[in-house]
């Protein structure tokens, strides 16, 4: 909570949970770090498997008291169930706009198809993929979908789970907690075929007198002006730098070169979550 808070001193108007974030404790923790400045702030959360109208509507009252709020102000369907239609998610979310439950609707892990169906019934806001320098499904299909829809991209993320910082080793272990620990990018395999990225990051951090994470981060702003990154942390210090990479302005030759990088270096190991192709 304190480093919520201290999000909020430094400027950060825009918090991302979900209700399987603990599952639920997230959300509670979200809640009442921001009470006391709600108005001040837009809470995102998501709704685990989009399902049933009833369903639906039983997690966005349970979000609802977890995040002690009257409206969450950005709702996404954090995965679709393939026996529901996106287009009845749709029209359930519709139905908590009218009723004041929620603000504006987002999809998460879905592709250019799926986006235009669902903004047919009711107009996305956003979308939240994964994206980063070693996870660019989304480039082509979804984000020309997204700039001629006017929909905002949400990566989810963008430091590629740590690994782009440069502060992840090949020998390093993860707890049983750690989601990485059964990401197959994350084997110690994965971690050795792929550390040229890593590399080549840290070459283009030294000279801009950045850091790792900063760069990887100002990459992911550079590529389009309705990108909105969410980089997670528990630390104060690493709020501090994931912030100063809004700061960063990387020129054109330098954002071409860790692009044509990523181009050269195939990147070892499925993402472990998601999808590999967005439909």
């Amino acid at each position: 909570m304190a480093v919520v808070r201290a999000a909020v001193d430094r400027g950060v108007t825009m918090f991302d949970t979900a209700e399987i974030y603990g599952p639920h404790t997230n959300e509670e923790l979200v809640g009442e770090a921001l009470a006391p400045v709600r108005e001040a702030v837009v809470i995102a959360t998501k709704f685990w498997r989009a399902g049933s109208r009833g369903a639906i509507r039983s997690s966005v009252e349970g979000s609802l008291r977890r995040l002690r709020t009257e409206r969450i102000d950005l709702l996404y369907a954090h995965r679709l169930d393939p026996r529901y239609s996106v287009e009845d998610v749709a029209g359930t979310v519709s139905e908590l706009v009218d009723e004041g439950k929620v603000g504006a609707f987002g999809l998460s892990e879905v592709g250019a198809t799926t986006i235009r169906r669902a903004h047919a019934v009711l107009p996305l806001a956003a979308v939240q993929n994964e994206y980063s320098l070693w996870a660019r499904e989304s480039e082509g299909t979804v984000f020309d979908t997204l700039e001629e829809l006017g929909i905002g991209f949400v990566p989810w993320s963008p430091l590629g789970q740590g690994f782009l910082t440069g502060t992840v080793r090949p020998g390093d272990r993860f707890s049983d907690g750690d989601v990485r620990a059964w990401f197959p990018r994350f084997t110690k395999a994965a971690r050795e075929a792929n550390a040229p990225l890593v590399d080549a990051i840290a070459r283009v951090a030294e000279r801009v007198d950045a850091t790792s994470a900063q760069v990887a981060l100002a990459w992911v702003l550079a590529r389009r002006p309705w990108i909105v990154p969410i980089p997670g942390t528990r630390r104060l210090e690493r709020l501090e730098e994931n912030l100063a990479a809004a700061d960063l302005r990387l020129d054109s030759a330098t954002v071409a070169e860790l692009t044509a990088v990523v181009d050269r270096i195939r990147v070892h190991g499925p993402r472990g979550t998601g999808n590999e192709r967005y439909s």
